[in-house]
């Protein structure tokens, strides 16, 4: 059964009380995703590429019409430590927050955390310029 038709088949909520094992095929990789080695009991997006499919208006509710794909944008950890990965939708640009799967690529996940500090919002070679015109004395302690 593919994603797109599970909003139809079962009731509205029936994800946020249900364990979701289903199967499928990641509409950008290609690659077969299946529920095994989550860590939890929904599996929301690819662990090779972390893309996913706009579905849920909320969580678990199906009852989002878009169904564009959601790309993994960004990461961010939780109060509790735990990881979860930023999606925008590529069709809508709806913002939704996925926990990090047990067996994500890490690799992805590392080079989306890293991206910001890759390419900063100004030129690197200016810095310890524009540290002094902040008050700073460009120094690294």
């Amino acid at each position: 059964m593919n994603r797109e038709n599970k909003r139809k088949q079962y009731q509205k909520g029936y994800y946020k009380t249900h364990v979701c094992d289903d199967s499928f095929t990641c509409r950008v990789c290609g690659r077969p995703v299946v529920p095994a080695g989550a860590g939890s009991d929904h599996r929301n997006h690819c662990p090779n590429c972390l893309s996913s499919l706009h579905v849920d208006d909320e969580p678990g509710d199906r009852a989002a019409d878009c169904g564009g794909i959601m790309d993994a944008i960004g990461v961010w950890v939780r109060k509790n430590g735990e990881w979860a990965v930023i999606h925008r939708c590529r069709r809508c640009g709806v913002l939704h927050s996925n926990r990090a799967a047990a067996d994500d690529n890490p690799m992805k996940l590392m080079s989306i955390a890293m991206k910001p500090v890759a390419f900063p919002p100004f030129p690197l070679e200016r810095i310890e310029e524009l540290t002094a015109l902040m008050g700073g004395d460009g120094s690294v302690e």
